[in-house]
């Protein structure tokens, strides 16, 4: 199994020699107090060392878990970030970034998020709600006045957290477009919204959960007309760029996009390349991002900070929403929100265009493991691979 080169870090231990050499000509020891510090030297010696083998040690079980799963799901590439308390612990990737060429898969190469990007749409509301110019529970056609009737009363958070009732388009691979969009056109925002409004309403708004892509497209459109800039501008400017997160980026399948792989679906068991989709469908904010696992560890490091939005807008995206019933759903602002066995977590898959992908933050153990996948959604289970390493971190 092709496996890239691992960025893991380890102790770099000064040679002892050296260190006691310094302290006898420094130090006026005497003979007694040279040997404690050589026995201190060795203890602390032999801890580290222990300690590297039994990182080592669980290194190498992950290695053989991805590979495992990789060959299991008949995945071409893999990449996969380990983080603790904010700090990459190990970074790999396995197997290729494009099958053609035989580019091997590095914890630099790019995919897409899928619904993953969900989580940055939500960070952009909470952040224009802190500074007042939006509010979770008005109507959304307070920023969309040409709004159907049946959206009068679909407020911010319910587009958040799927309990709007407005339907979902089609933005998933398996429902691609449910005769509402054509993923081989491009269209306005304003057509957009248009092709929206002729879907009827699953349930009244706050009755029910259902996840829908469209609420998040009206978010990135909401975003739009608050800020005056496109919403993925807005990302790039208040989050990407603030993060060094220098590899994220809007999809664009025109651009040159150093370390981009390519998405791949498998049909009757032959690997076919990722179905074309029209470019401003691939621009939504619905999840049409490129990143790696390299600027997502970026991303799990400023979740621990106040550097985007206050600790209060954390513990809203991470509360589960409740219905009109009071019914509590285990979801919150583009976050499933759980706990298994034991351990909280928050956590979102994604998939698109060949990719797929998942992150789960272990919130209380702050442990966040991160897997990108060239594979289409109906073959690649990435969350099944988040969780088999987070158990060898965890146990």
């Amino acid at each position: 199994m092709l496996r890239s080169r691992t960025l893991s870090p380890g102790p770099i231990y000064e040679p002892a020699c050296s260190i006691l050499g310094r302290l006898w000509r420094v130090l006026p020891l005497k003979i007694s107090r040279f040997c404690a510090v050589l026995l201190v030297l060795g203890s602390a010696g032999s801890r580290g060392s222990a300690q590297s083998t039994a990182d080592a040690a669980v290194s190498a079980k992950v290695d053989s878990v991805v590979e495992d799963q990789q060959k299991a799901q008949k995945i071409p590439g893999v990449s996969l970030a380990v983080c603790r308390d904010g700090k990459i612990i190990k970074a790999s990737g396995y197997g290729l970034a494009n099958v053609e060429l035989g580019v091997p898969v590095t914890p630099e190469t790019i995919f897409q998020t899928g619904s993953v990007g969900k989580q940055f749409t939500a960070m952009a509301v909470m952040m224009l709600v802190e500074e007042g110019k939006l509010h979770l529970d008005d109507s959304m056609t307070k920023y969309i006045p040409d709004s159907p009737s049946s959206w009068q009363d679909v407020t911010i958070r319910q587009l958040l957290t799927h309990t709007s009732g407005i339907a979902d388009y089609g933005g998933e691979e398996g429902t691609m477009g449910k005769g509402v969009i054509n993923f081989r056109r491009d269209y306005t925002e304003d057509e957009l919204i248009q092709a929206f409004a002729k879907m009827p309403m699953d349930f009244p708004p706050g009755q029910n959960w259902s996840y829908s892509n469209t609420g998040y497209v009206l978010l990135g459109i909401i975003i739009h007309r608050v800020t005056g800039e496109f919403y993925g501008d807005f990302l790039q400017k208040r989050i990407f760029r603030p993060l060094g997160m220098t590899s994220t980026r809007i999809i664009s399948e025109a651009d040159i996009v150093p370390h981009r792989s390519s998405g791949y679906r498998l049909v009757k068991g032959e690997l076919k390349n990722q179905e074309w989709v029209s470019p401003t469908l691939n621009t939504t904010a619905d999840g049409a991002l490129y990143t790696n696992v390299l600027d997502l560890a970026k991303w799990d490091a400023a979740l621990y900070s106040t550097k985007l939005v206050q600790q209060s807008s954390f513990d809203q995206m991470w509360t589960p929403v409740k219905l009109n019933n009071g019914k509590s759903v285990p979801y919150g602002f583009g976050w499933d929100v759980a706990s298994r066995d034991g351990h909280r977590l928050v956590a979102h898959d994604g998939a698109w265009q060949g990719f797929t992908m998942s992150i789960a933050r272990y919130l209380d153990d702050r442990l966040t493991v991160i897997v990108m996948t060239n594979l289409d959604s109906d073959n690649a289970k990435p969350g099944q691979i988040v969780k088999e390493v987070a158990d060898a971190y965890l146990k």
